[in-house]
């Protein structure tokens, strides 16, 4: 084997060296075999390091020391190391290519490696999800997921906004369904016995659904918080919207009404996808070519419109005088469906709304009875191709309405006594949202199933990796 001098070029990156602006003299990448393809004097080896979607053409002649002994064997997968010249290409397809002067082979991949150069199914990745990044397709996506990671941040911090870390183990069920993951170290007859005295917490323990109740507590000290943190629901749902782990962004705003949490969740929907498409163009090109030809159209429309706001009784009436066939009627006093939601973004409005102003029952305790009575102070913002991608609302400040709503929802308050003392202590009106993260990268990809944007999905009977 070939080994590269100490005083080697430092390692650069595929994405910079493919948008070099001349020839140099020496480079490093470090990366992974695509392809490999043999003349009779050279061949060339196409390196993809992930920091792009396109790889990087290596030339190695057949005068490298190594050339018979291990270039000609190395194969789809495997883990080289390069040293050479970057110059001009003489063939089409990219700029620059990289005459190779050292090639390192830090580990060869076996014959049956399973990304070969050909389609494979979405279900066939899932079964690999060890290796479906280096494809393509989940190079981007995961490519994507970052960058929209950061941009989050960058939106909330922007805006003086607090990172809060709220608990991803808790004795609180914040949506009130009982759809949770139990932690537990009781076994045997304690268990069977329900011996909740007995187990680590001394009291039954989840994994959260929402940070939501935490974050509102500092949102009551510190005026704006956000979290983005993993949550949890034990929902034994099979579609492509749900999963059982994801990520949820949850801003909270003390002194803040409806009006402010509408303008907050649309703002950061413009805001995420407008650095989207600043900074992920490659990317997002590929999704418009392979997944979704409408993407670029749908993404730019919701940078450049306004959104549409409508009532939920309003929406009820859009609905049911559509003419539209839909699979579960729509009743006022019932959830909307992903069908209802769609309907009104692609086809009524043709564009993002947010819907709000809920019936009361069928809103979590903790939103804000409007003087109606008979509504809360809710809101969902709903996408085109996707539906619900943001819930929210005012929180309910009042102390003897939050009783009451405990009372109704048949919740403990001395289970929630700690939420419940905000309001006899300065209480303030305040509201927030939680965006699904998962969802918001599904939207700005084009990719239509939630267990193709998280890296390790985790979904009814499936754990692995």
């Amino acid at each position: 084997m070939s080994h590269s001098s100490p005083d080697r070029p430092e390692r650069s990156l595929v994405k910079s060296l493919l948008a070099a602006d001349g020839p140099r003299e020496e480079v490093r990448i470090q990366g992974w075999v695509r392809t490999r393809r043999d003349s009779k004097a050279f061949s060339f080896v196409e390196v993809n390091d992930g920091s792009c979607l396109k790889g990087i053409q290596v030339i190695a002649d057949a005068d490298l020391a190594n050339y018979e002994s291990e270039i000609v064997h190395i194969r789809t997968g495997a883990s080289v190391e390069i040293v050479g010249a970057l110059v001009e290409s003489q063939g089409g397809g990219q700029a620059f290519e990289i005459q190779a002067r050292d090639v390192i082979v830090h580990g060869n991949a076996d014959e049956d490696f399973p990304l070969q150069k050909k389609g494979h199914t979405m279900e066939f990745l899932r079964s690999i999800a060890h290796l479906r990044p280096r494809s393509n397709l989940f190079g981007a996506v995961f490519r994507v997921r970052s960058r929209l990671a950061y941009a989050i941040h960058r939106f909330f911090q922007e805006r003086d906004f607090v990172y809060v870390h709220t608990p991803i183990i808790t004795a609180s069920d914040c949506e009130g369904a009982g759809e949770m993951f139990r932690v537990t170290t009781l076994k045997g007859e304690d268990f069977a016995a329900g011996n909740d005295a007995k187990d680590f917490f001394d009291k039954r323990a989840y994994l959260t659904v929402s940070g939501q109740l935490e974050g509102e507590t500092f949102a009551c000290a510190l005026s704006n918080i956000y979290t983005f943190g993993p949550t949890f629901r034990a929902e034994n749902s099979h579609t492509s919207r749900h999963a059982s782990e994801f990520w949820m962004i949850e801003p909270e705003m003390a002194f803040c009404d409806l009006g402010g949490d509408m303008d907050l969740a649309e703002a950061m929907i413009k805001f995420l996808v407008e650095d989207a498409l600043e900074n992920c163009a490659g990317d997002l090109d590929f999704f418009g070519k392979f997944i979704d030809r409408g993407l670029h159209e749908r993404l730019e429309f919701v940078r450049d419109r306004a959104f549409e706001r409508v009532s939920y009784t309003e929406a009820v009436e859009i609905l049911q005088s559509s003419g539209e066939k839909f699979e579960y009627p729509v009743e006022y006093g019932h959830n909307l469906q992903s069908e209802h939601e769609r309907f009104l973004t692609e086809k009524h409005f043709k564009c993002p709304v947010t819907v709000y102003n809920y019936p009361r029952e069928i809103k979590p305790f903790y939103m804000r009875l409007n003087d109606d009575q008979k509504t809360v102070a809710a809101m969902d913002l709903l996408v085109p191709g996707i539906g619900e991608i943001v819930g929210g609302s005012q929180r309910e400040e009042r102390l003897d309405l939050l009783q009451s709503n405990l009372e109704s929802h048949g919740l403990s308050e001395e289970d929630y006594w700690w939420y419940v003392d905000l309001r006899r202590y300065g209480t303030v009106p305040h509201a927030g949202f939680g965006l699904g993260f998962e969802r918001m990268l599904m939207f700005v990809t084009g990719v239509a199933n939630i267990r193709d944007v998280i890296p390790f999905p985790r979904v009814p009977g499936w754990a692995e990796f």
